[in-house]
């Protein structure tokens, strides 16, 4: 009998005293080896990574994700590697699952699924982070680098290696917050390092989505309409690449409120053959648009698809909730605003649209314990709608105490 195969894991890390700990924790049961490459921390990094036992190299930052990434592979030993930043983590008990999935002999990489935590709108992606240790792999692209352009020429040259996509979610990412994706120095460093990609490969599908759907998020939304239709020309795309241009061009459409060819991309990106998991802002967006037209059936059906996909979505509870309102189905709507309640605790809008359903139906005291809770939530949230909702509750007669946390 064969020995199991070994596992490397590979990062590079730029002061991440505040999360390697966490990343590595996840780690710790499941991979042979600790491979860490530095590119210039002035924290305590370095520090941390040596004492979780890692073997520990430096690199000079040149700009170039790739090439960090590609020097930290030299450095593996392991028959696979699992790629990870700080800010992302393994889900508890998963380690199982990834070794019986590196153990087919034909096996060269194993797609994962990874949650995008306080993501709103697309909280799963998909991301090639776990393949086999093959001198022929290595990671391409200055920005959003990725062995996909190595794995696809290795494939055509070797017909016997297979790609699997692990079921269920493997990874968190904790970098998706609004400092982050506000930060206009880091949109700038990824728009020049995408440009430079782009002019030597034009007709990049994947570059034509990323740096389309970066021009979008930058208000350059004529710009980000060019690259992403560019992007769409190109032949025998992948489902996923695929998904994101028609996703981004339904957003780059909403924005210039040309609501029919948004509506059409949105479908066109629901029908691609990829996870549904992945399609939940597809489908989200999509029963806004509908909801907004009046089309309330239509947004009803888009709505519980996203339910039906991802139960414990509580956004998709919440919209869902809104449309039923607006149906006035009220019953059907306090039931789905507390089911996104009790996934989403500090859910502010669900109490409030809960306590105006539940004062549709004379449910008066029920209601105002639901506005109470609102008005607590956004004290700390959004203190101007807590203004607003207590002096609209004033207007009507009702005295809302102090707000409790």
């Amino acid at each position: 009998m064969s020995e199991a195969p070994t596992l490397s894991l590979c990062m590079i890390v730029k002061n991440e005293e505040e999360n390697l700990r966490r990343c590595l924790d996840s780690v710790m049961d499941v991979v042979d080896e600790l491979v860490i490459l530095d590119t210039g921390s002035a924290d305590d990094t370095p520090d941390i990574a040596e004492a979780y036992g890692a073997k520990l190299h430096y690199f000079l930052w040149c700009d170039d994700f790739a090439a960090a990434r590609n020097a930290c592979l030299a450095h593996a030993t392991g028959d696979w590697v699992l790629v990870l930043d700080a800010d992302e983590q393994l889900v508890p008990g998963v380690g199982a699952r990834l070794r019986e999935a590196i153990a087919d002999p034909n096996g060269l990489v194993v797609n994962l699924v990874r949650q995008e935590i306080g993501a709103a709108q697309s909280p799963y992606s998909l991301v090639s982070r776990l393949f086999r240790r093959h001198p022929s792999l290595s990671f391409s692209r200055p920005y959003h680098a990725m062995v996909d352009d190595s794995v696809a020429e290795l494939m055509r040259q070797e017909a016997h290696w297979t790609v699997a996509n692990l079921p269920g979610v493997a990874m968190l990412h904790h970098g998706y917050t609004a400092e982050a994706i506000a930060s206009r120095h880091k949109l700038n460093k990824a728009r020049l390092a995408m440009e430079r990609f782009l002019v030597t490969h034009p007709g990049d599908p994947y570059a034509c989505s990323k740096l389309g759907a970066l021009y979008v998020q930058m208000e350059r939304v004529r710009d980000g309409v060019e690259l992403l239709e560019r992007g769409l020309q190109g032949s025998n795309l992948d489902p996923s690449v695929a998904y994101e241009l028609h996703y981004h061009l339904g957003i780059a459409y909403s924005q210039l409120t040309h609501v029919d060819q948004a509506a059409q991309h949105y479908q066109a990106a629901i029908q691609q053959a990829i996870f549904p998991v992945l399609k939940l802002g597809a489908y989200n967006n999509l029963g806004s648009l509908r909801r907004a037209a009046g089309d309330l059936a239509g947004a009803e059906a888009a709505f519980r698809a996203m339910v039906d996909i991802d139960p414990e979505f509580a956004i998709g509870h919440y919209n869902l909730g809104l449309t039923l309102k607006g149906m006035g189905r009220f019953s059907e709507a306090i039931a789905h605003y507390d089911q996104a309640i009790q996934r989403q605790p500090d859910y502010a809008e669900a109490y409030q649209n809960l306590g105006v359903t539940l004062f549709k139906l004379g449910k008066m005291p029920e209601g105002l314990a639901a506005f109470q809770k609102a008005i607590a939530l956004h004290q700390s949230q959004n203190p101007v709608e807590a203004h607003r909702l207590r002096q609209g509750l004033a207007q009507m007669g009702f005295t809302v105490t102090a707000p409790e946390a």
